[in-house]
């Protein structure tokens, strides 16, 4: 079986949302290493966001029934994302025989986009 998700999100909600709640936010959303990674880079965060969203979708479920920290990107030593899922995201995906992730995400200044399929 083959699942797909996409998400497109403006950087500005993810700046307003960092500015608005600040570590709050950035600690429920973004793992420790997401966090790392990014260094503060809102356009990279919205990615991150981006793929997070798109997970959900082809997981079916959406935010709720998985947390936004059961869904992680993760980079190679040469940039490129994996994805990492954890906890209810995973044992969701492990249900419904998806062993394989393949994600990529895009942005501009203004917008960010994730686009993940599973098999």
């Amino acid at each position: 079986m083959l699942a797909v998700g996409v998400d497109m999100i403006e950087v500005a909600r993810i700046a307003q949302a960092l500015g608005r709640h600040g570590a709050r936010f950035s600690n429920r959303v973004f793992t420790e290493q997401e966090q790392a990674y990014c260094a503060g880079n809102v356009v990279r965060l919205a990615g991150r966001f981006a793929i997070k969203e798109a997970v959900a979708k082809a997981l079916g479920t959406g935010i709720g029934d998985v947390r936004w920290l059961d869904i992680e990107v993760v980079c190679d030593g040469r940039g490129k994302p994996h994805l990492m899922l954890h906890n209810a995201a995973a044992e969701l995906a492990q249900a419904r025989g998806w062993q394989q992730w393949d994600i990529s995400l895009s942005h501009t200044q203004t917008h960010a986009i994730g686009f993940v399929v599973a098999v």
